[in-house]
């Protein structure tokens, strides 16, 4: 605790002598501050979370940026050696025009109770993201220790299944925590991960692809085919997905929670499998060619490799 406090001391100073930003921690919220507190639906499926009062990030850099058209969140975790969130926020920011930047907000969400870490991506956005965070268009988040249950703390050695399980709920809850915090900032949502590269000219064609939808009857559009990497979202739904993600978080990575949320909403019951397939199709949109394309060799479960590519990219 002592390192985060001196990391929150360290964050302060800089920001008064140079992009002058907003630091808030959850117990410097007056009560009666007319802040949107989403994350309020996390108390009813964890009960050690009914005794916390205000649920919020233990740091945020933020300009409370709200009322844009996109929020882009991407969740990040130390890995052993390596980090790829550099290049991802470089690619992300560097190919939107200003206006699309003015209409966006990049929300990084460290999700790693290493302070090391957390100071580490503090320090590095700070000095090579100056001017999106004194625009508003990058926040940092970090979520809060005392949010996931106890069985996430349980150690494991490296070789257990359990360890690989713990992992994969982690990150269940650490979408949802993010999806929570972006939901009252943008009319959408569009989840990324913290080792991918974009497109050029990618928001204009995402901006462009959703303006052309004439029926807002979609669930989600895909941006990309790998995993949870690149859906798009309406944040009016978040929270049922959020709400679906905490039912079943133990059971299945989240992409997976993804395709069954589709099964228990939108297919109905005595209808023929084709029926509900060509539903399928209709609402949850795939874009082609893909406009994210995953980069990160070394996975953030510790000892893993991983090589996948989008081949659509």
């Amino acid at each position: 605790m002592e390192a985060l406090n001196k990391m929150k001391d360290d964050i302060r100073q800089r920001e008064n002598a140079s992009v002058n930003l907003v630091e808030k921690e959850m117990n410097m919220f007056d009560e009666n501050e007319a802040v949107p507190n989403t994350f309020e639906v996390l108390k009813s499926f964890f009960p050690h979370l009914r005794k916390i009062g205000r649920i919020y990030p233990d740091v945020i850099i933020s300009k409370e940026k709200t009322g844009v058209s996109f929020a882009l969140g991407v969740p990040t975790v130390k890995r052993e050696d390596h980090s790829y969130l550099k290049q991802t926020l470089t690619s992300l920011t560097s190919r939107m025009t200003q206006e699309e930047a003015q209409d966006s907000v990049v929300i990084v969400s460290v999700a790693d109770s290493n302070e090391d870490y957390l100071k580490s991506v503090v320090d590095m956005i700070t000095k090579k993201f100056k001017r999106q965070l004194k625009s508003g268009s990058l926040e940092v988040i970090s979520i809060p220790q005392f949010f996931y249950p106890d069985m996430l703390y349980v150690k494991h050695s490296p070789e257990d299944s359990q360890t690989f399980e713990s992992w994969r709920t982690k990150q269940v809850l650490d979408f949802c925590f993010l999806m929570l915090y972006a939901q009252p900032k943008a009319m959408y949502y569009l989840q990324l991960e913290d080792d991918i590269i974009a497109k050029t000219m990618y928001f204009t064609k995402i901006t462009d692809f959703v303006h052309s939808i004439t029926s807002n009857n979609w669930f989600y559009i895909e941006f990309s085919v790998l995993g949870f990497i690149g859906k798009l979202f309406k944040s009016e739904d978040l929270s049922d997905f959020v709400r679906f993600f905490l039912m079943f978080y133990k059971d299945k990575p989240v992409d997976l929670l993804l395709g069954d949320i589709f099964q228990v909403k939108m297919c109905h019951p005595g209808e023929t499998p084709e029926k509900c397939a060509e539903r399928n199709r209709q609402i949850r949109i795939q874009y082609k060619p893909s406009l994210f394309q995953h980069v990160g060799i070394q996975s953030s479960f510790p000892g893993r490799e991983q090589y996948l590519k989008d081949i659509y990219y």
